[in-house]
Formats: structure tokens, sequence, C-alpha cells
């Protein structure tokens, strides 16, 4: 059985490498923004590899996939008429990052804000290779989905991703390269924006507060054990 709050990954002392990513300007455009996350994959692994070799955890590379239009579909649901964001597949392994989803007319040149996604869809991935996964997924079914309980579970699964995304970019400022002072203030800016914001929605990614807080917590500390959402406080994952 793996765990969860006792989980391996979280490790006293397990921060991300130092590396240097030098990415392609930021191009508004579904194939330029494909051979950004393409270069930036590569740069994500290399900070967090050895961090699963330190837990002795395995590591496998994830695959990425960027659907176009409205209509497609993956082993974790289809797509068919509706603007999908970026997510996770556990099932393949695969960050799926959609154009339609990156709300460029939104966030424009601002390439911290689209790092900061595919950071988090990456930090899916280490739970996933960790157990956590599997083991949040089992906890949720038996606590039932839309319940208060399974939903605090999916706000400690949502808000670690967003604290090991945050970490990435810990390991990238020290490195120089692409991930300069302007990208870390756009993602950690952008981080107090998202989340549970939306009235009469299911409230299971967290507060913006908290989600950019443990964002932010992540890009500090460069720890998992910091990250550990699933021994964090009710109210500290609200």
């Amino acid at each position: 059985m793996f765990a969860l709050a006792d989980n391996p990954v979280h490790s006293p002392n397990n921060g991300v490498s130092v590396v240097t990513c030098t990415l392609p300007a930021w191009r508004t455009d579904p194939r330029s923004a494909a051979n950004f996350f393409t270069a930036a994959l590569p740069c994500m692994e290399q900070a967090w590899a050895p961090v699963m070799a330190r837990a002795n955890l395995p590591y496998r590379t994830p695959g990425l996939q960027f659907p176009t239009g409205n209509q497609w579909e993956s082993p974790c649901g289809s797509a068919n008429g509706a603007t999908w964001s970026a997510f996770y597949c556990s099932r393949n392994n695969t960050i799926y990052m959609p154009f339609e989803g990156l709300q460029t007319t939104l966030y424009g040149n601002q390439s911290g804000v689209y790092l900061g996604v595919l950071s988090h869809e990456f930090g899916h991935h280490i739970q996933a290779l960790s157990g956590i996964s599997d083991t949040y997924w089992d906890a949720r079914y038996e606590a039932g989905d839309q319940t208060a309980a399974g939903l605090e579970l999916s706000r400690r699964s949502e808000l670690q991703a967003q604290c090991f995304g945050g970490m990435w970019f810990a390991g990238g400022q020290q490195g120089g390269g692409s991930v300069n002072d302007k990208v870390i203030r756009e993602v950690l800016a952008d981080g107090y924006t998202r989340g549970d914001w939306k009235q009469g929605a299911p409230a299971d990614h967290g507060s913006p507060q908290h989600y950019g807080a443990w964002q932010e917590h992540g890009f500090t500390n460069n720890r998992t054990a910091p990250c550990n959402t699933w021994a964090a406080r009710p109210q500290d994952v609200a």
C-alpha cells in the first residue's frame, strides 16, 4: 500500500536540483507553444529526477501531447465541445496541453504563466510515480467523489501539485537562463488568481489564496516535506 502523508517522496531535505533552462521565446500560436513546452520538459526532468532517486522512487519521462480544437480524446476522458485546461492523465502518464485551454488572449506573452501550468501538471506526474495518486484516488472513491471528505482530498492533491510546481521554479531561478525574475513574478502572481473562484463550482482545487500560497511555499522552501499537503491542517487546504 502506497502512503500519502508518510510517502517517501516527502523525505527531509529533498529539493529539486539547480537547472539552467534555455527556452525559446514564447510565441502565441499552437506550434510555437508546443515547441516551448517540449523544450521545458527536459528541464523539469533534470530538476525532479534526482528528487525521486534520493527518495528511492522510480522515475520515467511523461508523455506530452498538444490536442487541437475542442473535440479530442484521452484515456482519462473526452473533450467534446468544451475548452479543456491542461491536465495529467495517470492512465498513460501523459501531460495534455491543449492550446485553447491556455487562455492566451488573457495572458499574452507571460511565459511564466504557461510554465506554471506545465509545472503543476508535472507535479501530478511526480505524485503518480510516487504512488500518491493511486492512494488518493482510492481514498476519494471510499469517501465519495463529491462529498466534503472527497473534495478535501482533491484539494490536498491539487495544492500539492501546485507546491511541487513552485519548487521547480526555485531550481530554475538558481540556474539562471530563461527562468528569470520576470518569469518568477508572473507565475507567483498568477497562482493567486486560480483555484476555486467560480461561484457554485465544486471546491476541489483550493481557494485562490491557498492555491497561490502553496505554490509560493514550494518556491520559497524548495523541499518536498513542506509540500506535504496530506499532513496539513484542514483550514490550510480549504
